[in-house]
């Protein structure tokens, strides 16, 4: 008896392993499957990283015009990007306007945030000069009277039966409008204080965003924060040191080009063009002596691109932990899918915003340099008065000045 079943258990398990069998165990085609899966994300994933740096590179060199309609652009798809996410398809389904009414208050706060430089630009090189200057001094109340119609159409259109999903798009419109909108903006004032201060700030975030997956992944134990299992406190302080030294690094290789450190004073700069400028302090190397040991000459540029390492490591990742938990509030994995491979324009730029505004508040607060307006500024003020307060001012300018170069200021009153 026992040996016939020895003999049926043999003759089973010819059965199944039959020679020349194509069959597959389930969990090693499963395994398979997944693994090419990864592989191809992987491939897609890698393809697009480096179309976006040819990209980047490319607006680079283009440019500070062409970087601010890059990052106008990015807002413009980050902000699609939340209002997709954060509203209720049904909600948009039966209230339309409801949509209408999120890209409404973007174009105000867009309008109102950039409106005003847009027509300075377009008044100096003399397109519709008279109704710009119109729009230059009611800007702020145009945008005013923009902003509170869009709110009374918004109480006008409330619905019963709808007044949490209309509060909730709301409320979630007016936070991508912060996040995205106005301090995208702050971004854009980066560019025009020197490409520094909006190319280093974005790199240091990008350094700081792959230090602390290396450093995670390799000594990472201790879980950082419960939003983001995946990261640890070593990749956090790991990461904070690697982007410390490559903003000494960056800095070390930007700092000697006028390109980078210049301010924009004319549209049509790039890469290619001839700009040069009186460097700031901050990029004019100097002598520090330290306890009377050892003397120092380095410019100061380097200390506060050790600040700004700082802000990028220790506090600019958790406007990445706020979109990751903005993310998990409405059970999605990513923003969108706008960049293949990589998710939504949001998933990559989530902790920059963060960083291009402190970078703008740092710039003004500790490396703009106070004093008189510049002669652009003044020039500017000028030429938005009348004709008659232009010879009024030319007239009091001569009486000042005196018999002292009163020549040119008559030739300069003339011309006005």
């Amino acid at each position: 008896m026992k040996g016939s079943k020895v003999a049926h258990s043999k003759q089973s398990n010819k059965a199944v392993q039959k020679p020349g069998s194509t069959e597959v165990d389930p969990k090693i085609a499963e395994a398979k499957k997944a693994f090419e899966q990864k592989k191809q994300t992987f491939i897609v994933r890698a393809i697009w990283t480096f179309v976006m740096i040819g990209l980047f590179v490319g607006v680079i060199l283009s440019g500070h015009v062409y970087i601010a309609l890059l990052i106008a652009l990015l807002q413009v798809l980050s902000y699609n990007e939340v209002i997709n996410l954060t509203g209720e398809k049904q909600y948009f389904d039966d209230l339309p306007w409801g949509r209408i009414l999120s890209w409404y208050f973007m174009v105000v706060a867009m309008f109102y945030q950039k409106g005003e430089s847009l027509f300075m630009f377009f008044r100096n090189v003399g397109i519709f000069e008279r109704v710009l200057y119109r729009l230059i001094a009611y800007h702020r109340l145009i945008s005013y009277a923009l902003y509170m119609g869009g709110l009374m159409f918004f109480v006008c259109t409330l619905q019963p039966g709808y007044y949490r999903q209309q509060f909730a798009q709301f409320t979630t419109t007016h936070m991508a409008i912060f996040f995205v909108i106005i301090q995208g903006n702050y971004i854009e004032l980066n560019i025009l204080h020197g490409l520094y201060w909006f190319l280093i700030p974005v790199s240091l975030v990008i350094v700081n965003d792959i230090m602390a997956y290396v450093c995670g992944i390799t000594i990472g134990r201790t879980p950082l924060i419960k939003i983001s299992p995946k990261k640890t406190v070593e990749g956090f302080l790991g990461a904070w040191l690697f982007t410390m030294i490559a903003a000494i690094l960056l800095t070390y290789l930007s700092a000697s080009s006028d390109y980078m450190v210049c301010p924009m004073d004319r549209v049509g700069v790039s890469a290619f063009s001839e700009h040069t400028c009186v460097r700031d302090a901050v990029f004019v190397a100097r002598d520090y002596n330290f306890f009377n040991l050892h003397t120092f000459h380095f410019a100061p540029i380097y200390i506060h691109s050790v600040v700004l390492a700082t802000f990028a490591s220790l506090v600019a990742p958790f406007g990445g932990f706020f979109a990751s938990g903005t993310k998990r509030a409405f059970k999605a994995k990513d923003f969108g899918d706008t960049i293949p491979g990589h998710g939504g324009i949001t998933d990559r730029f989530d902790c920059q915003f963060v960083m291009g505004f402190f970078s703008c508040i740092y710039y003004d607060t500790f490396i703009k340099t106070p004093g008189y307006p510049s002669f652009r500024v003044v020039w500017d003020a000028v030429t938005m008065l009348s004709y008659e307060d232009q010879q009024k001012l030319a007239h009091d300018i001569l009486a000042a000045a005196g018999n002292h170069g009163s020549n040119h200021l008559h030739d300069v009153s003339l011309a006005m």
